[in-house]
């Protein structure tokens, strides 16, 4: 009997819902989403305009996620904010890292511009533009004893004004001073050993060669 009961009424039918609107995510929570959204973006987009031209190449580079510059390999040199972080590295490469602007709501993407100085004037260097999900870049050669300054600037949906652009000056060490160093410490170290096998070679000397017989009859 309950089964019969069961089939000939039938299961209560599940309560309604009240169907409106969907509330509005809070600004935090949107900007949450973006920066875990271009976190796991596994590859960051950019183009590199070289001066004078209209347009560049659409290229893709995995980020550099995780890189700590450690002071016998690379120096760091910060923006005012501290908000872009340009790691000079030994083989005279540059990295740059930097951090999503505050809110990231309505990013678009990044535009970096960079600048060298001469002798009397300084001269515009290719710009790069990014992706939004691009934290870091890789400047592949750069001039030594040539001060620089890069620029960052956000870019961002109409009508949000733009943030502020992020700037860094440093000077990249020659290479020829660098290989003086090197060699200097080679030679330097190759000394000390032989200074090293020297004085043991006279300690030997005088210990067995130079000191009276014991026991002589």
């Amino acid at each position: 009997p309950p089964f019969l009961a069961l089939l000939c009424f039938g299961a209560p039918a599940p309560a309604l819902r009240a169907v409106g609107p969907t509330p509005p995510a809070s600004p935090r929570r949107a900007e949450a989403r973006t920066e875990a959204a271009a976190a796991e973006e596994p590859w960051c987009p950019y183009k590199v305009v070289a001066e004078g031209s209209a347009g560049g190449r659409l290229c893709f580079r995995t980020p550099a996620r995780g890189f700590q510059c450690s002071a016998r390999a690379c120096r760091a040199h910060r923006s005012p904010g501290g908000a872009l972080v340009a790691n000079v590295l030994r083989n005279g490469s540059v990295l740059l890292q930097w951090a999503p602007p505050r809110p990231a709501a309505g990013l678009r993407g990044f535009a970096l511009n960079c600048s060298w100085d001469g002798t009397y004037t300084r001269f515009p260097c290719d710009s790069v533009e990014l992706g939004a999900a691009c934290r870091d870049y890789l400047l592949p050669e750069a001039h030594g004893s040539v001060r620089y300054r890069l620029c960052l600037q956000p870019r961002v949906a109409p009508p949000r004004p733009a943030p502020p652009a992020h700037c860094v000056e440093f000077r990249v060490e020659p290479a020829a001073m660098r290989d003086i160093v090197v060699a200097m410490t080679a030679v330097g170290g190759t000394i000390c050993v032989m200074l090293v096998f020297i004085c043991l070679l006279v300690a030997y000397i005088t210990e067995n060669l130079m000191s009276p017989a014991a026991g002589a009859p």
